[in-house]
């Protein structure tokens, strides 16, 4: 464990004003790095096994997108689209034990947030959990244009630009009412509905393996072919499975609350995204064997192919694939507000982002304000460049964590009993490091020069709160 003069000052900033300036006084600057965390996370309750691990991990990054990126990624990587799943994966392999190795040695609330506050200080912290703000708002958007795209599809009087509008106000007032309604019947609403999304995809994993060896049941006109992979395509279809394979970092927000974090965290990630890369390329290969030459340019590539067995099947995916953004962003609403509400809470942000509603206790503002800003994203922007966007972002989030692991491993830093201690964790953070560099490298300048902004936008917040609150 390292001397107490600077991990816990890390930590402390992240406390209510009342407990921060008790434990930052000279008798209480002896305690140790777990005292801090106790205090921290006062309250919560470590109840989150493997099994429930892994689930939460999966419902987050296996949101909506894996009903239209198989199209989005054969457009950039033409006919290599399965091997970017492949080549992405192993990049997020090292990200994945970074995650488990730096949670198990400061299993805290924020996930990321918290073990890079830990290992660089609140500055980073902040720009991290900004970052992970950023990411989730940009993704709500994506996922929530993807919706529009989808019901214009549905009933083409929609497509309009004004429709469009009305679409999405009517979305995201649906979204918010489900979490403002209250914390227990948002998590009533999206537990009940989470397991309908997985079936459509096995549905269409059937289909796709009864077809094999069977000539594929004939379609409409083929479009344009496919497009030729290029290594500039390539890459950008590197970024778009990067967004596929994001999430987990919104799931390790609750590390607060997992149970013996040293041996849940390691299985229950490891497991989740074997799982999910196996489902994942298997979609996109299902999806090329159906689809071919179309399916770069399908609007709802799983429906479309499915459509190929019948009307029924296809209705059913595209039923499948709006209601699984629609339980996404009620997920994402019950969340990700929280970090807005925490940056309120300790002083980060206005304290009016902090507020609960005293009947229902939930932070209404904070949902509010990120409910207008995805709307405002869904209005403005597409599906693509927002998941791209968004991909990216997440680069800025798990460098850092990576960066953090390391430091905490050479540090031996362990504040809930034996952490996981991976023997390989240099190697472990070194390829995640390199795959984030690598997916920074594939991005194009005007996405970077967003990024870099967002980060100095976030530090020069940083700057002014710290200087309103007098800290």
């Amino acid at each position: 464990m390292c001397a107490p003069s600077a991990t816990p000052h890390a930590l402390v900033t992240a406390l209510p004003q009342a407990e921060r300036t008790n434990l930052l006084d000279p008798v209480s600057e002896a305690q140790t790095e777990a005292q801090i965390l106790a205090a921290r996370d006062r309250g919560l309750v470590r109840g989150i096994g493997t099994t429930a691990l892994a689930a939460n991990v999966v419902n987050g990054v296996i949101g909506a997108g894996i009903f239209t990126l198989p199209a989005a990624v054969a457009l950039d990587a033409g006919s290599a689209a399965p091997i970017a799943y492949i080549v992405c994966a192993v990049a997020m392999a090292g990200v994945v034990i970074c995650f488990a190795e730096a949670g198990s040695r400061v299993p805290t609330s924020g996930g990321a947030y918290g073990t890079v506050e830990a290992a660089f200080g609140p500055a980073a912290g902040y720009v991290t959990g900004m970052l992970l703000l950023v990411s989730s708002l940009l993704a709500s958007g994506g996922l929530a244009a993807a919706v529009a795209d989808a019901t214009a599809l549905l009933a083409p009087a929609l497509a309009t630009p004004a429709a469009r509008l009305c679409v999405l106000a009517a979305l995201y007032v649906a979204v918010a009412g489900v979490n403002l309604a209250g914390v227990r019947r948002a998590a009533r609403v999206i537990t009940g509905a989470t397991a309908i999304k997985i079936l459509p995809l096995l549905l269409f994993l059937v289909l796709g393996a009864a077809s094999i060896g069977m000539k594929a049941p004939a379609g409409p006109a083929q479009g344009p072919p496919m497009p030729p992979v290029t290594l500039a395509g390539f890459c950008q279809g590197l970024i778009l499975t990067l967004f596929a394979f994001s999430g987990m970092e919104t799931a390790m927000c609750a590390s607060g609350e997992i149970r013996n974090p040293a041996r849940t965290l390691p299985r229950g990630l490891l497991l989740a995204m074997l799982f999910i890369l196996v489902l994942y390329v298997a979609v996109q290969l299902t999806a090329q064997h159906l689809l071919g030459a179309a399916l770069p340019h399908a609007a709802a590539p799983l429906a479309e192919g499915a459509a190929r067995f019948g009307p029924v099947a296809g209705s059913i995916l595209f039923a499948g694939a709006i209601l699984s953004m629609l339980v996404w962003l009620c997920n994402d609403a019950l969340g990700s507000p929280r970090m807005l509400f925490a940056f309120g809470r300790d002083g980060q942000l206005p304290a009016w982002f902090g507020r609960l509603n005293g009947k229902t206790h939930v932070p209404t503002n904070a949902i509010v304000s990120y409910v207008i800003v995805s709307f405002f994203l869904a209005a403005t922007g597409t599906f693509l460049k927002l998941v791209a966007l968004s991909g990216l972002a997440v680069v800025g989030i798990y460098a850092p964590a990576c960066a953090a692991a390391f430091v905490l491993h050479r540090r031996k830093i362990a504040l809930a009993g034996p952490p996981l201690n991976f023997a390989g964790l240099p190697a472990a953070a070194g390829l995640g490091l390199l795959g984030m560099l690598g997916m920074l490298l594939s991005a194009e300048w005007p996405d970077l020069v967003g990024l870099a902004g967002v980060i100095l936008g976030s530090l020069l917040l940083y700057g002014f709160m710290r200087r309103r609150s007098g800290r």
